[in-house]
């Protein structure tokens, strides 16, 4: 597999006719038919396919992300047919809207259109709806995802620009979902257009009933977010102390106001757990034992498969996000956090010594999951998950997650709290280790001791678990500076706020004394430092990490750091844990986006005529 993730923004031409542009598009169905539909393809295979593609026709290198999009449609074609239209869900632009006199209305989740006869919107969307589509008129995949994990639809067909495309589905593909898209012709903001044509063709996609071809991991992210529906907690993680219902809205002082004292806490951490979060800790840890017991989780009979998971496995799911939530609610604290979810914080709403309170609540929550003595469904079970062994091993692996997390976090607040600001490469790297790595090592621990003897994989899940975190930690660092003009509240908050990041330590190692000492007085105190506002404090630091080459540099080391994840799973020998370790490479690993590089030819090519294997 290349490591390189080079973006592919810059490569987003359409095609100048609508002859070239239909020749084009049954060459990729041509193409798609030959591939092999056993696994979604990835982002780095479509192009690879694609690029073969171009040198094969002699065509432009820019037509390569159109090219993509198209690969894309054709590979799920079938499978979105599969899918019958009431659980599909269709997506439209906001920019193909006739921009002058434009009546409608925005809500949180897009746009309202009214059929004006402005544009072809409203044509589109009663088409859809007429065949019973879900329509929604947005940009981006976040909610996408919601709606899809939500198991609202099963599949996505959708017009977009070139570049909102490679947004929005990327994680959508990856995740086995059916997509089929028609790129705008252009990718201006105000009054765009499109084949409508081949937007007619692919809303009116007929229904063909098919068993699933493609193995797809949404079935387990659905399992893994139905954990915390108040149905399942009640089930799995009984409360102790009060039945009120959890609702709609987060709890607040006034509202445990009436409840009885003892319960409040209780009522306050169950809340906390089922509210927000992409689950993707306990995701991994129920991926993981699927895939060492077969991976039907992710075939056709897949949602038999999931109501068949074993207990024991799901509270175990359950009780290392109880842990992640107890970290969350300590490390606002820490940092003075505001919101999280949407939501005040919990210190925020209930103060700094009932939010510790809780936080040690979800704590010993996590523990009672594990040491409940009818954890398993069956006396089968009890034997081969719920013995002394398992139990002891579990608790192990998520105690020193525990701790290493702390040592993580407990170096930074030292840091951040001495007055000494230089900070070396190597010494940031050890922190990011410890933060963000364990969480990755427990889960897949779990989920992999549960399903049998995890001791031949626990060098290869240490090994891919400290590379990811490292790797997912800087793209979290330069997420807060790349791609972003005016330079986003949390890489101030990063910067002034004293925590350690790999990218001041760069910095710091690629400067001269004179831009070390420059650097360094930009985070002194007030009374110590020239009076600058903090948003010309920001502007500086980013031009010296720009003179530095720093997120060059980081970059570089996330491709380094991935391209050692991939090797280890390019090493195991189970085949569905080897492409549970690409997916979470290809969905954990996402790229801020970058200024336009220059093209360079990733030099690899794939034969059309046999199937794209991993």
């Amino acid at each position: 597999m290349p490591s390189s993730r080079r973006k592919t923004s810059h490569l987003k031409d359409v095609p100048e006719t609508l002859e070239l542009r239909e020749s084009l598009r049954a060459r990729c169905d041509e193409v798609a038919s030959k591939l092999d539909h056993r696994s979604p393809m990835t982002k780095d295979e479509m192009e690879r396919v694609a690029r073969r593609m171009i040198e094969e026709a002699d065509l432009p290198e820019g037509y390569l992300g159109w090219l993509m999009v198209m690969l894309s449609s054709s590979f799920w074609k079938d499978a979105l047919a599969a899918v019958p239209p009431e659980r599909r869900l269709f997506l439209l632009p906001h920019c193909l809207k006739h921009a002058e006199g434009c009546p409608a209305e925005y809500d949180q989740f897009g746009m309202n259109c009214k059929e004006c006869g402005a544009c072809s919107i409203a044509d589109f969307r009663g088409l859809a709806e007429e065949m019973g589509y879900r329509v929604l008129v947005a940009e981006g995949s976040p909610v996408v995802m919601k709606i899809i994990v939500g198991g609202y639809v099963d599949a996505v067909v959708g017009v977009a620009c070139l570049n909102v495309l490679e947004k929005a589905i990327d994680k959508v593909l990856l995740a086995g979902i059916p997509c089929m898209a028609v790129p705008l012709l252009s990718s201006d903001c105000r009054n765009t257009k499109v084949d409508e044509a081949w937007v007619d063709q692919m809303i009116r996609t007929p229904y063909v009933p098919a068993a699933q071809a493609t193995r797809s991991y949404v079935h387990l992210m659905r399992a893994a977010g139905d954990l915390f529906s108040n149905e399942s907690l009640d089930r799995l993680a009984p409360r102790l102390r009060s039945q009120i219902p959890l609702g709609d809205d987060a709890v607040t002082l006034q509202s445990v106001g009436a409840m009885d004292a003892i319960a409040a806490t209780e009522h306050i951490a169950y809340d906390f757990l089922a509210r927000g979060g992409k689950h993707s800790r306990p995701f991994i840890t129920l991926a993981a034992y699927d895939a060492m017991t077969g991976g039907l989780c992710t075939g056709p009979d897949a949602d038999q498969a999931v109501a068949e998971l074993p207990m024991s496995v799901r509270r175990a799911a359950i009780s290392i996000e109880t842990f992640h939530k107890a970290s969350l609610v300590h490390d606002d604290i820490e940092d003075d956090d505001a919101y999280r979810y949407g939501q005040l914080a919990v210190h925020r709403r209930f103060g700094l010594p009932t939010a510790i309170n809780v936080g040690d609540y979800l704590i010993g929550l996590g523990y009672r999951l594990l040491s409940r003595s009818d954890w398993g469904d069956t006396d089968a079970e009890k034997v081969k998950n719920g013995d002394a062994s398992a139990r002891a091993d579990l608790v192990d692996a998520l105690a020193a997650a525990h701790l290493r997390l702390s040592e993580g976090q407990g170096a930074e607040l030292l840091w951040r709290d001495t007055r000494d600001r230089r900070l070396t490469p190597l010494d940031a790297l050890k922190v990011y280790a410890l933060k963000t790595s364990p969480a990755f090592e427990a889960a897949l621990l779990c989920g992999i001791r549960l399903a049998g003897d995890a001791e031949p994989y626990r060098e290869a899940i240490r090994t891919f678990s400290r590379n990811m975190g490292v790797a997912f930690q800087i793209l979290n660092d330069l997420g807060d500076w790349i791609g972003d003009d005016s330079n986003k509240l949390s890489a101030g908050g990063d910067v002034f706020g004293g925590r350690p990041t790999l990218l001041w330590a760069l910095a710091l190692s690629a400067l001269d004394e004179d831009g070390q000492q420059e650097l360094l007085s930009l985070v002194e105190p007030d009374e110590i430092r020239d009076h600058m506002t903090e948003a010309d404090r920001l502007a500086a630091v980013r031009r010296l990490y720009e003179k530095a080459k720093v997120f060059d540099t980081a970059l570089a080391l996330v491709d380094k750091h991935q391209a050692r994840a991939e090797q280890v799973a390019d090493e195991l020998d189970v085949e569905e844990l080897r492409r549970l370790f690409y997916f979470l490479v290809d969905t954990v690993l996402e790229r801020p986006e970058m200024p336009t590089p220059a093209v360079v030819s990733l030099g690899v090519t794939v034969p059309l005529q046999t199937p794209v294997q991993r």
